[in-house]
């Protein structure tokens, strides 16, 4: 007879590509801005909406991004899970997220609030801080922190 309370066995690891004195360092919207607007692909920023989280450890030094979603025109789905999954995995201990408005404009709609508010809230559980959230275009970017809305 089988067992089937039996677990399998999970054992996280990491291994980084790059040295500590290599990585990254954020220090304000505007670098976020700049390191971020790399991750984005110069062909489709202005075409379909993508959703990203930049990890960062507690010295604001970047140990990776992920690429949450890609969407269409309007909008892309963001689940808040596969956030906190990455910030777990990767050791993180604070995060900006940001994503793309293909249409140029960098004001926040009532969906980009509530994203905001949701990830804020599942940081707060684990005890991660939410540096920021930018929306991003070719030419500028709107910073939720910059402008009191975090």
């Amino acid at each position: 007879m089988k067992n089937y309370l039996s677990v399998s066995e999970v054992k996280l690891t990491y291994k980084t590509k790059l040295k500590a004195s290599e990585r990254p360092k954020v220090d304000s919207s505007m670098s976020s801005y700049y390191l971020l607007l790399k991750c984005f692909d110069e062909n489709t920023i202005e075409l379909k909406e993508s959703f990203k989280v930049l990890l960062l450890n507690r010295a604001n030094k970047v140990l990776g991004v992920m690429n949450v979603s890609d969407g269409g025109i309007s909008c892309t789905a963001v689940d808040t899970r596969l956030i906190m999954q990455s910030v777990i995995l990767s050791n993180a201990t604070q995060i900006i997220i940001a994503h793309n408005h293909p249409s140029g404009n960098l004001q926040p709609s009532a969906e980009d609030t509530y994203i905001t508010k949701r990830v804020k809230k599942a940081c707060e559980i684990l005890n991660v801080e939410l540096l920021d959230h930018l929306i991003i275009t070719p030419e500028n970017y709107y910073s939720f922190g910059d402008n009191g809305k975090l």
